[in-house]
């Protein structure tokens, strides 16, 4: 598999990963288990109104599940999100999510950390699109801070 440093030098492939995440979305599945966490976030500026779900057990994040109405960057970056956090410690979630923030602002990020989730590097130049490829990376640093309230 090629590395995610490797990924930026194709606009082609970027491009290619995020319409595969979005009509194919990975974990693209609510359940009804009460064990879940659930955060719905909305967006007032789009039509993302988006149902998050994990499973955050003993340090680790176990699973992640989201559905709902969502663009074409909210679903794939979501998506992206779900693959690239499922089986993390809690510290490296955070770690994974506050990275994405850091490429979403702009900011020198490490895109190995990323893996796909680079698809989405150019996203701060259009302010418009930030809501979009964050919603989902919200919800789940929500859930994160809840989960680790309730450990400490």
């Amino acid at each position: 598999m090629s590395s995610a440093s490797d990924l930026l030098k194709d606009p082609m492939v970027l491009r290619e990963l995020i319409m595969d995440h979005y009509q194919y979305p990975h974990n693209h599945k609510l359940t009804d288990d009460a064990s879940y966490r659930s955060v719905h976030m909305a967006s007032d500026s789009c039509i993302d109104d988006i149902t998050v779900q994990s499973k955050i057990e003993k340090g680790i994040v176990k699973d992640i599940r989201f559905d709902g109405y969502a663009c074409t960057i909210s679903t794939a970056s979501t998506s992206m999100m779900t693959d690239l956090l499922k089986g993390r410690s809690v510290e490296e979630a955070k770690a994974i999510v506050e990275e994405y923030f850091r490429m979403i602002e702009g900011n020198e990020y490490d895109p190995d950390v990323l893996e796909e989730a680079v698809a989405f590097q150019n996203v701060y130049k259009q302010a418009n699109r930030i809501k979009c490829a964050t919603i989902g990376w919200n919800a789940m640093s929500q859930m994160i801070s809840e989960s680790e309230a309730e450990n400490e």
